[in-house]
């Protein structure tokens, strides 16, 4: 990667409208050599039909747009290929779409949906727009040259009907939803994490019964970040040193997962470690130190929460972000690698831990091996660049 190539995250919650099983509004990401796209599609109605509509629309965009087929023929595509609503004489679906290149050239196309929001350096910033026809249909278009930092956020209308006729007389306006991201955003706030929040406050003014399908999809542009994470002893004693030389010599941030591993990893470095006798959270074993590690926590159970964290934290329609302000190991490690990291090097030893013979444990190296690969599988949805080495 060169010098200023950008790393882009993104993140997205969605609200079922109450009583739906199925959502209306769809997202797709599609990854690009050198550009990412992201595409919001708000299907009419709401239900299987709406899900039908949305899901072809960003389906239809996304395979035309990486395939590096021009908006108009995206458009025109969708236009020729959806229905109209007979009754209505409204389209179909209505729709985002989002693709920042590796060098910041951005290009943003909207139909119907409320405005996008360009945040930079925490605040709003407004950006051109241009006025197209597309086969009647009105379409804006608009390029920005993103910077580093910037998060753009993209919404469907749900988010601006918040709270019609309950809270709020004629629910949340634009600037409502501007001042909000601008008052909750944080420099080191993931993308995942901005949407959830959003949701959230979407979810309270709908009281909990959402009125409309409500999603919000966030790209963050930021710098590559890597965390390194060992766990478990190599296999065979002859490779200690070896191994953890080359895992310390990884350029990024350093987590240490398991007693044993911390004892070889402190001894590499001719260091201690020193344990906190501090529970921050009476179900995960507490946090230890070894100067010039990152983090140093327990293994198998703290990886397990972590894991736990990452499925509801990545959960299509969950807003959980407590774990964000919590300082047991877990929840530490969950920082480093869902918010701090774009790329992720795992180093599991496959040793088996000799306090895990015992019977009455039921922790085994076949469930530490189950641990590493589920969460290396939530973290490259989340779109983290991810690789596992087992020794």
């Amino acid at each position: 990667m060169g010098t200023h190539d950008f790393y882009m995250e993104s993140g997205n919650v969605s609200l079922f409208k109450k009583g739906e099983e199925l959502c209306g509004d769809m997202v797709e990401k599609i990854y690009h050599d050198d550009a990412y796209t992201l595409v919001l599609a708000d299907g009419l109605g709401s239900g299987v039909k709406a899900n039908v509509l949305s899901t072809l629309t960003s389906k239809i965009i996304g395979t035309m747009m990486a395939d590096g087929q021009p908006i108009e023929d995206c458009v025109a595509t969708i236009v020729e290929t959806l229905p109209v609503c007979s009754v209505r004489q409204v389209a179909y679906s209505t729709f985002t779409i989002l693709q920042v290149r590796r060098n910041g050239d951005t290009y943003l196309v909207q139909f119907d949906n409320p405005d996008a929001i360009l945040l930079r350096g925490g605040k709003h910033v407004d950006y051109p727009k241009q006025e197209k026809l597309i086969c009647g249909k009105k379409i804006y278009e608009s390029r920005i040259k993103a910077e580093l930092g910037d998060m753009f956020i993209l919404m469907s209308d749900g988010v601006i009907h918040a709270g019609v006729g309950m809270l709020l007389n004629f629910g949340w306006q634009h600037e409502n939803v501007v001042q909000f991201v601008e008052e909750n955003y944080s420099a080191d706030m993931s993308a995942q994490t901005m949407a959830a929040a959003l949701c959230g406050a979407c979810n309270d003014l709908y009281v909990q019964q959402p009125g409309d399908d409500t999603t919000v999809a966030v790209l963050r542009v930021r710098e590559r970040q890597t965390v390194n994470l060992m766990i478990g002893p190599p296999v065979d004693k002859a490779d200690d040193e070896r191994i953890i030389g080359e895992f310390l010599a990884l350029g990024g941030k350093h987590i240490v997962c398991g007693g044993t591993t911390s004892t070889l990893v402190a001894r590499h470095l001719g260091e201690q470690v020193t344990t906190s006798i501090d529970y921050v959270d009476p179900k995960i074993p507490p946090i230890g130190y070894i100067k010039g590690i990152d983090l140093v926590t327990e293994g198998v159970l703290t990886l397990g929460h972590v894991l736990e964290t990452a499925n509801k934290y990545y959960g299509q329609n969950d807003f959980y972000t407590q774990w964000r302000d919590k300082r047991d190991g877990a929840s530490l490690i969950a920082k480093l690698l869902f918010e701090d990291a774009t790329h992720i090097n795992f180093y599991v030893g496959r040793s088996m831990n000799p306090a895990h013979q015992n019977p009455d444990l039921p922790i085994n190296l076949g469930i530490k091996m189950r641990l590493v690969d589920d969460l290396v599988d939530v973290l490259r949805r989340m779109g983290k660049q991810v690789t596992a080495k087992y020794y």
